[in-house]
């Protein structure tokens, strides 16, 4: 009786202590969500702006469009294997600071662009030069916070860290699209550049006061090496990215094809459901299993673009959108989690790295080619084929699955 009273005693004490773990974990990751939060603001900003800047203010077709936009990620693509080596060998803080530091300098290329507008061509390659140096300061930050986090926290919250830094990413968008919005509206493309300019100032602030992690000093694995160990959870999050990628360079143009006018509560609708789902379920990659909650997640995603490409009105595109946030929300972690658990310690920001660099070579391939289905069939036929591939990474997810069940 005695026994017994001992464990259930335990088992209530473990019980109590779990939640208040939980809380502490939070607790020590608000600041850098925060900073993250607000240094990804610009990019919120800029997502129903500039491909509508680019069509109709510069004339340019849907094919340019998607290549500016999609030029972002190749450029972070090729910054990454740079952005986890300088987080893990000068600190994962160094790299958040100089990241919000470049951001700050891509808006000074998009006030150059504005004296050329009547000149489009030149102005168009200004732009681009605002998109590189944003690329590869929000490469630097994505890649140094995620590190940063997790040397915070620990590995064994690798999932948490994933969730709460994509919820900072995302909720900048729901929040940043309408703002974006109305800054356009009061003072026009200025508006945004000026913006993007001293946001990032703002969460400098905040990234200052976070306690630094040391680098650890061990040999660190080649990129290419921790590139191959993390192949298969990136190839997942890669297919699953699309149509998030689809989502940012066409919603814009989707919703002024149909006459819907601006698209910015789309945006809303894709970042509430992105941090809904982090809030309420982002503890169930750590706890179920990185595979389990992908393949779920990735079901949802591919349901919501289907559903955007059938809807013939904004009632059925926002809950298709938000779809698309929810699932593609969980497959994020989901697959994050089954990267990180490949990767040594003294590697980590590279490895969390090589992980973000699949979602890099999505997005730099998928918006220059959905720009092409876009020109050669119409815009809803972009979301048909994003459905299509996020569909194929259910076959990725039934594999990751199949390795890690019989350990589970």
């Amino acid at each position: 009786m005695s026994l017994s009273s001992q464990s259930s005693a335990s088992l209530q004490a473990a019980n109590a202590a779990n939640p208040a773990k939980a809380v502490n974990v939070i607790l020590k990751l608000l600041p850098l969500t925060l900073a993250v939060f607000i240094g990804f603001l610009t990019m919120g900003m800029q997502l129903p702006v500039l491909p509508l800047y680019l069509h109709d203010n510069l004339g340019m077709s849907t094919l340019v469009v998607g290549t500016v936009i999609g030029a972002q990620f190749a450029v972070a693509l090729l910054s990454r294997a740079w952005a986890g080596n300088f987080a893990d060998s000068r600190g994962a803080k160094r790299a958040v600071v100089a990241g919000l530091l470049i951001i700050a300098s891509s808006g000074l290329a998009y006030l150059a662009s504005l004296p050329f507008v009547s000149v489009p061509v030149t102005s168009v390659w200004i732009l681009l030069s605002g998109r590189v140096l944003l690329a590869i300061g929000e490469s630097l930050v994505v890649t140094g916070a995620l590190g940063w986090g997790i040397g915070l926290v620990g590995p064994q919250n690798a999932g948490k860290v994933m969730a709460w830094v994509g919820i900072a990413l995302y909720g900048a968008m729901a929040l940043g699209a309408p703002a974006g919005v109305a800054l356009n509206t009061q003072w026009g493309f200025a508006g945004i550049a000026a913006s993007t300019i001293c946001i990032p100032f703002l969460a400098l602030l905040i990234a200052l006061t976070i306690t630094a992690i040391p680098p650890m000093g061990s040999t660190r694995m080649p990129f290419y090496k921790v590139l191959g160990m993390v192949v298969a959870p990136g190839m997942g999050l890669a297919l699953a990215s699309i149509g998030f990628g689809v989502i940012t360079a066409f919603v814009a143009l989707l919703f002024a094809a149909r006459g819907w006018g601006n698209s910015s509560m789309a945006f809303t609708s894709f970042g509430l459901a992105f941090i809904a789902a982090r809030i309420f379920f982002g503890h169930l990659p750590d706890k179920l299993g990185g595979a389990r909650v992908a393949l779920v997640s990735v079901i949802i995603e591919a349901a919501g673009l289907l559903l955007i490409w059938w809807a013939d009105t904004t009632t059925m595109t926002y809950l298709g959108i938000a779809f698309t946030g929810f699932g593609y929300s969980l497959a994020f972690p989901g697959f994050g989690v089954e990267a990180a658990r490949r990767a040594p310690p003294q590697s980590r920001s590279v490895a969390m790295g090589a992980y973000v660099a699949f979602l890099d070579i999505s997005l730099g391939i998928a918006s220059p080619l959905a720009g092409v289905i876009a020109g050669r069939w119409s815009v809803d036929t972009v979301f048909l084929a994003g459905g299509v591939a996020v569909g194929l990474s259910i076959l990725v997810a039934m594999r990751l699955l199949g390795k890690t069940s019989p350990a589970a």
